[in-house]
């Protein structure tokens, strides 16, 4: 005690002073020995969260990435299945239907729709008469594997009477094209142009 006395006696202090001065010495002591160590593990605590955090954060990104490259590979195909024009239509089911030994006895050309602002869909109605199943089959078959941007979007079978495995066939087939744009102001006119069959 008399050490602490000469303590605060050499600041000068009164009685009252050095008690004052003593209690706050003793509650910054207290705060010092349970106050920091308290202090300290909630800021480890916190900044192990933050870092469990991130870590949960890596680990996600990791395991989105075999996600994303199939999404990318996907995106590509899309792409590299556009970058190739869809012939004109009539003449190429008549070609692929005279590979399967099918007749197309007319065909009608309907006018190019936008679709979005990016594609336009030009499509064709056809029409087979006295077609055996096998060959109507694989002639849809040839036009789905392609491998241009063409689908077929409608079909109409009818049997016809008293004839085995022969009927009347409407097909419609739609190629989409990817419309590239020129200019910003111009860019939709020239695209809606330049898509016409």
């Amino acid at each position: 005690m008399a050490a602490g006395k000469t303590f605060f006696e050499r600041f000068g202090l009164n009685p009252r002073e050095q008690r004052l001065a003593q209690i706050f010495a003793v509650v910054l002591g207290a705060f010092l020995v349970l106050g920091l160590p308290i202090g300290l593990e909630t800021y480890v605590a916190a900044k192990r969260s933050d870092n469990n955090a991130l870590r949960d954060a890596l680990d996600q990104v990791q395991a989105s990435r075999a996600s994303m490259r199939e999404h990318q590979s996907k995106r590509d195909a899309v792409v590299a299945r556009y970058a190739r024009k869809a012939p004109e239509l009539a003449g190429y089911l008549e070609q692929m239907a005279h590979k399967q030994k099918l007749e197309v006895t007319d065909s009608v050309d309907r006018p190019p729709l936008p679709i979005g602002k990016q594609y336009t869909e030009r499509s064709t109605v056809i029409h087979l008469k006295k077609a055996g199943m096998l060959s109507i089959s694989k002639f849809m078959e040839a036009i789905e594997q392609s491998g241009s941007p063409v689908a077929i979007t409608r079909l109409n079978i009818r049997k016809r009477t008293g004839e085995p495995d022969s009927y009347d066939v409407e097909l419609g087939v739609s190629a989409y094209d990817r419309v590239e744009k020129s200019t910003k102001t111009g860019g939709k006119d020239a695209g809606a142009g330049g898509a016409k069959p």
